[in-house]
């Protein structure tokens, strides 16, 4: 991944899912990202960097 882009289908739906979890959290629900006291939108940030290092280091 680091030096060019990926080309898995998977990657991009992925990515696609947590930005559309992001924009509905942030405009519905007002969630914000970076606060300490919010739980789900850092279970969410945690779980995204946790499948970046998983598929990265395929």
């Amino acid at each position: 991944m680091p030096g060019r882009s990926s080309d898995s289908p998977v990657s991009f739906a992925v990515g696609l899912a947590v930005a559309a979890i992001a924009l509905v959290g942030t405009t519905l629900f007002g969630w914000e990202f970076g606060v300490p006291n919010g739980p789900v939108p850092v279970v969410i940030g945690v779980a995204c960097a946790v499948a970046a290092v998983v598929l990265w280091r395929r």
